[in-house]
């Protein structure tokens, strides 16, 4: 009885220091206030936004400065020739939910005591609950050289931009013979199985049309893919089709007139003071990725940069009043959209729960997924917890065999399940479905893989 008497008094002075800050807030009158202020117009910003924008319509305000939403995952099979550009690209003002409003300027920091945003044309913004899903940034610079190369369009391009992805499959198609060289950056990026993606479709494109391409891949982790059920069929595939890999090699420079790309040796993640330089006629670079500064350097990051929040509850570890998703965040887990999906019914259900007075209870499982396409018609279909590293797939069949299903829904399923599920708050993710499909895993029932 004294924990349950001490457990709803805590209760009561969480929500009377909520209630002081947010009289506070309301008292200083300062530029626009939200009930639930979202930073980020990405996949979690816009799924968060829509639930709220549904239950406190005019209360749910967006900070975004951009006029496009990309959706990223498509841009491998745009850099494969697969898909065009377009299908990937929406206007902010068309993707943005009912009830909520578009705040257009960039984040440039936040006082959490005093539940105030500031941004970059110099306004204040308050709010009485904070979600922040502001993404990841592509630091470019970082790779010496590389951005001139990509300008240059010399052989050289990245399918994480917009204005370079085009470029891999013309230099894909453009190559007759010779060296392709596709990179991994040594820093946490957005989906980790797009750097080799590419690569697959690449030598999948060379080989179909007999061209004598050596392609190699040079990555500055350890292995394939961080589940070894997936890296040990990638590894396979790499062998039958002679892909060299070269581990702990990280790219630093590019030379795009003498086309040389510079490697780093790395031991236990640290340069060792030796590099390799090696001709290209083809290079896909992957950049380093990182916390966004404005993010970093605020009080809601933690020593890396990431936004401190409990990787269960999504709530920050030191105000109950801001949660977080996606690649901002400190979750460690691959930073995808199916992650985004899994974690937004949690994060919802929890925010909920702290702005009635309630302790968040949901509990995320680090579910994540990696679409590994294989080859125009070929994809593994990876899912796996990031918290543990094993897999969690939902279909009874072997999912880390290539299947033309898996391509099927990497190609033509996912764009409209992103479009219209998840960014409308219509998508939670596979959970109940894995849960429902479970018994099909039954040896008995001897379900095969689809061709």
């Amino acid at each position: 009885m004294a924990a349950v008497s001490a457990r709803l008094a805590a209760r009561a002075a969480t929500a009377t220091a909520g209630a002081a800050r947010m009289a506070h807030t309301a008292a200083a009158g300062a530029g626009e206030h939200y009930r639930v202020l979202v930073v980020g117009g990405g996949a979690g910003g816009l799924a968060v936004a829509s639930s709220f924008g549904k239950s406190i319509p005019g209360q749910v305000g967006v900070i975004e400065p951009r006029s496009t939403h990309w959706y990223q995952p498509l841009w491998t099979l745009v850099g494969g020739g697969a898909k065009p550009l377009s299908e990937s690209r929406r206007s902010m003002a068309s993707v943005m939910p009912d009830g909520a409003k578009w705040v257009k300027a960039a984040f440039e920091g936040v006082d959490p005591d005093a539940n105030k945003v500031t941004l970059s044309d110099g306004r204040t913004v308050s709010y009485d609950f904070l979600v922040v899903a502001a993404g990841i940034d592509s630091k470019w610079d970082a790779i010496k050289g590389l951005p001139e190369a990509l300008a240059a369009n010399n052989g050289v391009s990245s399918n994480y931009s917009p204005t370079s992805v085009e470029n891999t499959w013309k230099n894909i198609q453009a190559l007759e013979r010779g060296d392709a060289l596709f990179t991994f950056p040594s820093t946490p990026i957005k989906c980790a199985g797009a750097p080799q993606k590419i690569m697959y479709l690449a030598s999948e494109h060379f080989a179909k049309h007999g061209r004598p391409v050596n392609v190699e891949y040079f990555n500055a982790l350890g292995k394939m893919f961080a589940v070894d059920k997936y890296a040990k069929e990638l590894s396979g595939i790499c062998d039958e089709r002679s892909i060299t890999r070269h581990f702990f090699h990280n790219l630093v420079e590019v030379d795009a007139v003498s086309k040389q790309a510079t490697f780093a040796k790395l031991a236990d993640g640290a340069p060792t003071g030796e590099t390799v330089t090696r001709s290209f006629d083809m290079l896909h670079a992957t950049p380093p990725m990182g916390p966004i500064k404005a993010l970093a350097d605020s009080p809601l990051a933690n020593s890396a940069g990431w936004i401190d929040v409990n990787q269960e509850t999504l709530q920050h570890t030191r105000y109950p009043n801001v949660f977080s998703l996606g690649d901002c965040s400190s979750i460690p887990t691959s930073k995808t959209a199916a992650a985004v999906a899994g974690q937004n019914g949690v994060l919802k259900a929890n925010l909920r729960s702290v702005m009635t007075g309630m302790d968040p209870t949901q509990k995320y499982d680090g579910y994540t997924s990696c679409p590994l396409v294989t080859g125009r018609n070929s994809l593994i279909l990876a899912e796996f917890s990031g918290f543990t590293g094993q897999p969690l797939e939902t279909f009874p069949f072997d999912q880390g065999k290539p299947s033309a299903f898996g391509y099927w829904l990497k190609a033509e399923a996912m764009p409209t399940l992103y479009w219209e599920f998840l960014l409308k708050d219509r998508w939670h993710g596979v959970a109940k479905y894995r849960k429902a499909l479970a018994f099909l895993k039954d040896p008995a029932h001897n379900v095969s893989s689809p061709a």
